[in-house]
């Protein structure tokens, strides 16, 4: 079985590492386009990270939460022990960085939070939980695709009050380094334009591999110089995209033009169901990226936040930028004009 190795995320991993090295004091926000590594960044992070740091990772993708019940169950991880035992598990293991994939919680705890149903009960356990971790471990707490709870209301909405818990962790108590990993920018614009978050957390950006990293890469695997550029061409540093191009390199150009004809066919087919008027203000839109890859914008306009939502552009708040989700897309966009 061909084994496709993590690869050159050097300058990511020593910014996240700088950050664990020091107190705890903001939340960081990790976003970037759709399927640009983020997720496989922090499972690498994790297997790396030395003995002093313990991780709780819970991954929201995919899940479909309702309610209170429907989040605590996904935060947390069922262990039928007492509480002290938890503690003394997570922390008796000395030889490696230590993760679990949920917060691991004694069963009798979680009936006392479902009989009460309220989420300051939740924050209570988990601010005292992770405080008695913090005097042996560092607690590194990482929410990925934290954007689907965004709507949830519970008495308030939900990820107003998981905000204000972060902050608490880190900006007021520093025990806990929160990471909140997402790939919806209009999720991470809303966050930036938030003045509640204003002065309390950071943003890293986890973009596609550039040229040279694209290149290096897949010398690795024994494409030459025209294929490279075919991929580039292409693909550009879409992680995903490369991984697929290794795995087809026997079949390079009919998969290049595979997901070219399929990615430009969607687009088109999303376009035909917006009625005249807004099809025409959206290829106005497109029209901006003909000679370019990249361009600024000022404010949010319907066309822009349609294509967003259809993940066919990716925007950037931080450096007020948009440019397409990938290389692929912006290929797809060009040929419809």
């Amino acid at each position: 079985m061909l084994e496709i190795e993590f690869h050159d995320r050097e300058k990511e991993l020593e910014e996240i590492t700088s950050i664990l090295n020091t107190r705890a004091d903001l939340i960081t926000f990790v976003y970037g386009p759709i399927n640009s590594g983020k997720t496989e960044l922090f499972q690498q992070l994790i297997k790396t990270l030395p003995k002093d740091f313990v991780v709780f990772y819970v991954n929201l993708r995919g899940k479909f939460i309702r309610d209170y019940d429907d989040f605590v169950r996904i935060l947390f991880k069922f262990k039928r022990t007492g509480k002290e035992e938890v503690l003394k598990e997570i922390l008796r293991h000395s030889l490696r960085a230590l993760s679990f994939k949920g917060i691991p919680v004694p069963e009798s705890v979680l009936d006392v939070i479902f009989a009460k149903r309220r989420t300051e009960d939740v924050f209570e356990f988990l601010e005292d939980y992770l405080s008695k971790i913090s005097d042996e471990k560092i607690p590194v707490l990482v929410i990925d695709e934290l954007q689907v709870i965004g709507d949830i209301k519970i008495d308030d909405l939900l990820i107003y009050k998981l905000f204000n818990f972060f902050v608490r962790l880190t900006k007021e108590l520093h025990i806990c380094h929160v990471f909140a990993v997402t790939s919806d920018s209009l999720f991470i614009e809303k966050i930036y334009s938030d003045a509640m978050l204003y002065g309390r957390c950071r943003y890293l950006l986890i973009d596609d591999f550039d040229y040279n990293t694209t290149a290096d890469f897949l010398r690795k695997y024994g494409f030459n110089s025209e294929e490279i550029e075919l991929i580039w061409n292409t693909f550009g540093g879409k992680p995903i995209y490369l991984v697929e191009a290794i795995k087809n390199k026997r079949r390079l150009k009919e998969l290049c033009d595979f997901w070219f004809r399929l990615r430009r066919r969607q687009i088109r087919d999303s376009l035909y169901t917006l009625d005249n008027d807004s099809r025409k203000s959206v290829l106005k839109l497109f029209l901006a990226f003909k000679d370019r890859e990249v361009i600024d914008y000022e404010f949010m306009s319907d066309e822009l936040i349609w294509c967003v939502k259809q993940n066919i552009l990716f925007i950037d708040p931080v450096y007020e930028l948009i440019k397409p989700q990938s290389k692929l897309d912006l290929l797809a966009i060009r040929s419809l004009l």
